[in-house]
């Protein structure tokens, strides 16, 4: 299978602070790729080279068979880029965002205005295609921000969190949407939602300190972990002073609080009972083993919870 975008050996440098270093990827053609990491890790560097915003200061990177320097107007002209902002015209119409957005591609009128109507019909948009966007909800100006890089009919998506404040139906519609691209199109999407990552991804990269630490498919990952022991533990109260007891036992290796509920992550079989001495019985409600997340292995990785 051809590689649609290809790394080698990138590093970006700003002055002294080295925000991607080495780093190498292929992404078939045809695939939904993941980037995974912490706030800093690099992922928005590396996306912003290879979307031509930024030059690397070692390595190649190219997009669609183009360098993405030399070959930037071309690289430009293949992608659809989705940002994490709303970063849409406040003076112009929804279906006027995106009529400029298909005439700095030189789509034909004709063609352009039929693609716009599919787009708004599919995005549920279409009774609000004349209002600007401050009239429209932060979910709506999401949704037509996804219109507005799909409305050149791009043949490489790059999606930096697409789903960032959707509602759970828009944003199970816009998966269903990604994933019936997926064999026609290459999807590189950089996500906090493991869920997400988890439902759309072919194959998954965890980037920390502008490195590669793993990568393979979501039960690839998942399978890093089985040397843990993963347990859901509620407690009447105190949750929170319970979190920071737990964590300076020296067999746990990761933490968090999830709805009120504590989850852990032990490194030896048979430690549960010593972690449980650090709680007052009456508070205790309940126990119960689970099988590791995505999430469970990114922390275990990086010793970080997601941040937004």
């Amino acid at each position: 299978m051809q590689n649609e975008i290809e790394i080698n050996r990138v590093s970006k440098a700003y002055g002294k602070l080295v925000a991607v270093q080495d780093f190498s990827l292929a992404v078939p053609r045809g695939t939904v790729f993941g980037l995974l990491g912490p706030n800093g890790a690099g992922k928005t560097t590396l996306v912003s080279i290879l979307t031509t915003l930024l030059k690397p200061t070692r390595g190649t990177a190219s997009v669609g068979g183009h360098d993405v320097v030399r070959e930037g107007a071309r690289v430009r002209s293949l992608i659809g880029v989705v940002p994490q902002e709303n970063n849409l015209d406040r003076y112009l119409t929804t279906r006027e965002n995106l009529a400029l957005h298909a005439k700095m591609h030189r789509m034909n009128p004709s063609d352009y205005n039929r693609r716009i109507d599919e787009l708004l019909s599919l995005l549920n948009l279409a009774d609000r295609q004349n209002d600007f966007p401050p009239k429209l909800s932060g979910g709506m100006q999401r949704r037509l921000v996804v219109a507005r890089a799909l409305v050149h009919d791009p043949r490489i998506l790059f999606l930096d969190e697409p789903t960032t404040g959707l509602d759970p139906q828009a944003k199970r519609l816009i998966w269903d949407y990604f994933l019936s691209l997926k064999g026609e199109r290459t999807l590189f999407l950089t996500t906090h939602n493991m869920e997400e990552a988890d439902f759309l991804c072919d194959r998954i990269t965890i980037i920390d300190n502008g490195s590669p630490i793993a990568s393979g498919t979501s039960a690839q990952l998942k399978d890093m972990a089985e040397s843990s022991w993963f347990y859901e533990i509620e407690v009447h109260r105190r949750a929170e002073e319970y979190l920071r007891a737990f964590q300076s036992l020296p067999f746990l290796d990761c933490a968090s609080l999830q709805d009120g509920q504590i989850e852990v992550c032990l490194k030896k079989e048979g430690s549960l009972g010593a972690l449980v001495e650090k709680i007052d019985p009456r508070d205790l409600k309940r126990i119960s083993s689970r099988q590791p997340s995505l999430e469970d292995v990114f922390l275990k990785l990086t010793g970080r919870r997601l941040r937004q």
